[in-house]
């Protein structure tokens, strides 16, 4: 049969290698003229590196697995990483129930309030009943207030702005679970926090991809946005493309899988019915800003800085060549500035160079050694649709992935619940949608 897919990032990929392996008929159509989405990459000194930094956690089976079957675990590292948080003008360690003991911003009892509510929530399943709270809420109520004005709501503030006191808890819990998971089991396991990265980027995985899905038939367009699904009698039927003679062509389909963000599909197919048009457009995003820095030395020896100081307008500092050698990108340092934004935070706007300037004084007030000259090239990246705002009972609210129209399909980041997007949940969301595709196509026949 054949099946379109709009969006060619690694949820689109995952459906696509599923949908082909069976012999299905798939095309790709990707607006970009590269594939990966938010995980595409760019050369910096001979190497090549994401847009938006990317890891993997030790609990990322699905994308673990999805890279075994493509032959690539040999490229796949595991590697401690280090983490720091930044307040009151010191960094300090934050991975290990000591580091948390040595945190002397938070009194004693707070800091051991934190860890055994760290504790709870690492082994708690049952994230349902957290769904009631915001996390603002729920870290007040449990953590106490020391914790949340020291650590949790400077960070949320810093990551959501103006939506920090709306996000849900389970959101929290998931990024918790996740994180911590990673760090292992017992008192040795706590010491470490081992991540993933596939050695030569995650270029690496959208290539073998991409052969995969081509030698099984698949076609991938690049350079090629669909501008309409085309929709009859009440089922999608195909979809509207521009080739690049700047000629309209509609393509037919049997079945059609977006992966686009919600506001976009929801003009992309007009006559979607009302319930699910408002669960669309109930969900707001954040764009990532990433400034990325390529210098002659190290400002930290730190891969992961959380900044708990909002007078700081960034909310992180990874440092890639902290996490993986500085030799994959020709024996440069590479440092990300983390930012989510909305248009009406006023850095939004800024140009890049204006934002660079914006933030070089406070770089130098985390690390005074810093100056202007250790940069020997920055990039400037902004990655729309990037963090969707996961509110209180979401569970309640996701737009499902069959939507009402027939043989149509939607699979982005504000289905990924209650973890919080990545690309291991994306791979899993891919193959979940494929799996509904291939389904729906049985009973049809």
């Amino acid at each position: 049969m054949k099946i379109g897919i709009i969006g060619a990032g690694i949820a689109g990929l995952a459906a696509a290698l599923r949908l082909t392996k069976v012999g299905h008929q798939v095309t790709l159509y990707e607006g970009a003229p590269f594939l990966g989405g938010q995980a595409s990459t760019f050369d910096v000194g001979g190497g090549r590196l994401e847009k938006g930094y990317h890891h993997l956690f030790t609990t990322d089976v699905d994308i673990i697995n999805l890279i075994d079957e493509l032959g690539l675990t040999p490229k796949l590292a595991w590697i401690d990483s280090s983490v720091g948080i930044y307040h009151g003008g010191k960094i300090y360690d934050f991975v290990t129930p000591k580091d948390l003991i040595k945190f002397k911003p938070l009194s004693l009892f707070s800091r051991i309030r934190l860890g055994l509510i760290t504790l709870c929530l690492r082994r708690y399943k049952n994230w349902r009943s957290l769904e009631k709270y915001t996390a603002a809420e729920w870290i007040r109520r449990y953590a106490g207030s020391g914790a949340y004005n020291v650590v949790w709501g400077p960070l949320l503030r810093g990551k959501f702005g103006s939506y920090f006191d709306k996000v849900g808890m389970p959101w929290l819990w998931g990024k918790m679970h996740t994180r911590l998971a990673s760090r292992g089991t017992g008192l040795k396991g706590m010491q470490s926090e081992k991540l993933g990265y596939p050695m030569g980027s995650f270029a690496e995985i959208f290539e073998e991809l991409e052969k995969k899905i081509t030698s099984s038939g698949g076609r991938i367009n690049l350079s090629t946005p669909v501008s309409d699904i085309l929709i009859e009698d009440g089922q999608a039927k195909g979809v509207l493309i521009r080739d690049s003679d700047g000629k309209d062509i509609v393509e037919y389909h049997d079945k059609i899988l977006s992966t686009t963000p919600s506001y976009i599909f929801d003009k992309l197919v007009p006559d979607l019915p009302d319930h699910y048009s408002h669960k669309l457009k109930t969900v707001d995003y954040l764009s990532a800003i990433l400034v990325i820095l390529v210098m002659k030395r190290p400002f930290t020896n730190k891969y992961w800085l959380n900044i708990a100081d909002r007078s700081i307008p960034f909310v992180g500092l990874i440092e890639q060549t902290n996490f993986v050698s500085p030799n994959l990108y020709g024996g440069n340092n590479i440092l990300y500035i983390s930012n989510y934004l909305d248009e009406s935070n006023p850095l939004f706007h800024f140009s890049e160079s204006e934002l660079l300037e914006e933030y070089i004084p406070h770089l130098q007030k985390i690390n005074p050694l810093f100056d202007k000259s250790w940069i020997e090239d920055w990039h400037y990246h902004k990655v729309s649709a990037a963090q969707p705002i996961i509110g209180k009972n979401y569970s309640e609210r996701i737009p499902e992935h069959r939507t009402p129209i027939k043989n149509l399909y939607l699979a982005n980041t504000t289905q990924i619940y209650p973890e919080d997007r990545g690309t291991n949940y994306s791979v899993r969301m891919g193959n979940l949608v494929a799996d509904l595709i291939m389904d729906d196509l049985d009973r049809d026949v």
